[in-house]
C-alpha cells in the first residue's frame, strides 16, 4: 500500500484515505509555525501585544520596589535587624531608655526592646523561661538567684534611698522618724522588691516602725501613690525623685541610716543574640553609658 507523501516523507492519512491538509494558509491572512505536523497559529500583532504586556509588568515591579516599604522578617523586624530583649529594674526606666536609643544609634543593626518591672518579677519570669538577652537588677540578691541563667554579672551603678513627699512638703516631714507620726500615710515597695527590702533596712537602722497603707510591686508604684496624693510619703530611690520631674519632693536620709543599692547586669546564657548582648553590657559599662546613668542621678558602682 502506497502512503501519500509530502515533501518527500510519508504522512498519516485520514480514514477516507486522504492526507490531512498540512499546508500553511496564505501569509496575508495569518502566520503559522508548523512543527511535527502540529500547527500553532498566532495573530500577526501577537509579538507586539506581548511586548507591551511585559513592559507593563516590568514597570509595575519597578514601582513596587521603589515605593514599597522596607523588607521585613516574619517577626516584623526590618530585614537585617535583630531585636535585643533587656529585662531591667523599674528604677532604670528613664536611664536605660536613653541608653537603648544611644546603643541602637551606635549599632544600627540592633533594636533594643525593654521589659521594666520589679527585679523580683524579672527574676521570676526568667526562671520560668521568659526569653531575654540581658538582665539588669536593682540588687545583687536577685541576680545571684538567677544562678547559671546569667553569665558573669557585673555591677554597673549604685543608688541611695530618699523619702518622697508631696511638692512643698506640706506635712513638714524631715526624716524617717516622722513616718511613724499619727495620721501620716506611708507607702512602701513590697518586701520582696529590692526597694522594699532596702526600705526595711533603713527603717530598722533608724529604729522606726511604720504601718504602710500600701505595698507596691515596684518602686515606681510608690512614687505614683505619693504623686497622686494617695499617700503622704514613701521610701524610694533618689533617681526616682529626679525622674518624677517635680511631681514629688525628696527628703534626704542620712548616710548612717541609708543603704547603697548596687545594680548588676549580665547577659543571659541562653540568649540567641550572644554577641549583641555582650555588646550591650559593654556599652552600659562604657564611658558613654556611665555618663547617661550619672545624668539620671545614679552613683558609680562601688
Amino acid at each position: 500500500m502506497n502512503h501519500p507523501t509530502h515533501g518527500g516523507r510519508a504522512v498519516a492519512t485520514e480514514p477516507n484515505g486522504e492526507a490531512p491538509a498540512t499546508a500553511c494558509p496564505p501569509h496575508h491572512i495569518q502566520r503559522s509555525r508548523c512543527r511535527g505536523g502540529l500547527r500553532r497559529t498566532a495573530a500577526a500583532g501577537e509579538p507586539r501585544l506581548w511586548a507591551v504586556v511585559v513592559s507593563l509588568l516590568a514597570a509595575l515591579a519597578l514601582a513596587a520596589t521603589g515605593c514599597g516599604s522596607p523588607a521585613t522578617t516574619e517577626g516584623g523586624e526590618a530585614a537585617g535587624q535583630l531585636e535585643l530583649t533587656v529585662f531591667a529594674a523599674a528604677s532604670l526606666t528613664d536611664a536605660f531608655t536613653q541608653i537603648g536609643a544611644d546603643f541602637t544609634a551606635a549599632h544600627p543593626g540592633v533594636k533594643v526592646a525593654f521589659n521594666f518591672a520589679g527585679s523580683n518579677d524579672l527574676g521570676t519570669q526568667i526562671g520560668q523561661g521568659a526569653p531575654a538577652d540581658v538582665l539588669a537588677t536593682a540588687d545583687t540578691g536577685t541576680m545571684d538567684g538567677a544562678g547559671d541563667l546569667v553569665d558573669g554579672p557585673r555591677p554597673f551603678a549604685a543608688n541611695k534611698l530618699v523619702i518622697a513627699v508631696a511638692p512643698g512638703n506640706p506635712l513638714g516631714i524631715t526624716g524617717l522618724e516622722d513616718l511613724s507620726r499619727d495620721g501620716i500615710k506611708v507607702v512602701l515597695a513590697a518586701p520582696e522588691v529590692p526597694a522594699g527590702k532596702y526600705a526595711g533596712d533603713v527603717l530598722s537602722k533608724a529604729g522606726v516602725e511604720v504601718e504602710p497603707v500600701s505595698l507596691e510591686v515596684s518602686v515606681k508604684g510608690v512614687v505614683t501613690k505619693v504623686a497622686l496624693g494617695e499617700a503622704d510619703a514613701g521610701i524610694v530611690y533618689t533617681t526616682d525623685v529626679a525622674a518624677a520631674s517635680g511631681d514629688v519632693k525628696g527628703v534626704p536620709i542620712p548616710d548612717e541610716q541609708n543603704v547603697v543599692a548596687v545594680y548588676p547586669l549580665a547577659a543571659e546564657t541562653a540568649s540567641s543574640h550572644a554577641d549583641a548582648a555582650a555588646d550591650f553590657v559593654d556599652y552600659v559599662l562604657s564611658a558613654e553609658g556611665q555618663r547617661v546613668l550619672e545624668d539620671h542621678g545614679f552613683l558609680p558602682a562601688p
